[in-house]
């Protein structure tokens, strides 16, 4: 009885957490309160449409990645704010899909959201779509900050996945407050061990990144 009791529970956990390649992990194990949305495995992203690879709502990185990422959270908390994550791990198939998606210069069902003043042909030249994304080596996170109370967004002056000059890092056409919020997440996220991408205020890459030449391709469910 004991066996099998013991063999039920494995057979759960597994269900719940799918086996990752080796130097992976669910982020929800390691800091259980993260704030999670997926916006690729919903239709509300510049595709409009679920993204090929994503399978679930469920954080993956590099056990480094989440690790640091643990610290950030841990910080923020004492001032009662709180990391929402939009992507991390992100399988090749999902790059892909994108690559795919932008040679369809008819296909603009989300332009009006995402990238009202860039015309479909320049995203690859102004180098908001690429054929290769640091998020498929697994330690590359686009996240903001919520309040611990309302979960309500800071207000950053621009959306998530925004492609404009608004999503600049150093624009400096918002408000004060707009830059104290940016300000603030590029502190803490610099803090303990990130480096941000100048021209999204969302993206960060682990500075030692573990597998910084090896681009992955598992779904993530």
């Amino acid at each position: 009885m004991k066996f099998n009791i013991v063999w039920l529970f494995c057979l759960m956990w597994s269900a719940v957490f799918p086996q990752l390649p080796e130097g992976f992990v669910h982020v929800e194990e390691i800091v259980p309160d993260m704030n999670v949305e997926l916006r690729y495995h919903t239709s509300y992203n510049f595709v409009g449409k679920i993204i090929d690879g994503y399978q679930s709502n469920t954080l993956i990185l590099t056990e480094e990645a989440a690790t640091a990422l643990k610290q950030v959270q841990e910080e923020l908390e004492q001032q009662n704010l709180c990391l929402k994550v939009y992507d991390g791990y992100r399988p090749q198939r999902a790059v892909n899909h994108f690559i795919v998606w932008a040679k369809d210069l008819n296909d603009t069902i989300n332009k009006h959201i995402f990238y009202p003043n860039v015309d479909k042909k320049d995203l690859f030249k102004e180098e908001y779509i690429a054929a290769r994304s640091g998020h498929s080596r697994g330690s590359t996170v686009d996240l903001t900050i919520i309040d611990g109370n309302t979960y309500k967004p800071l207000d950053m002056g621009s959306p998530y996945d925004f492609f404009g000059h608004q999503s600049w890092v150093d624009y400096d056409g918002i408000t004060e407050k707009q830059k104290i919020n940016r300000q603030l997440l590029q502190q803490v996220m610099l803090k303990h061990g990130f480096r941000n991408y100048p021209r999204e205020w969302w993206h960060f890459t682990l500075n030692n990144e573990p597998f910084p030449d090896t681009y992955f391709d598992f779904p993530i469910k």
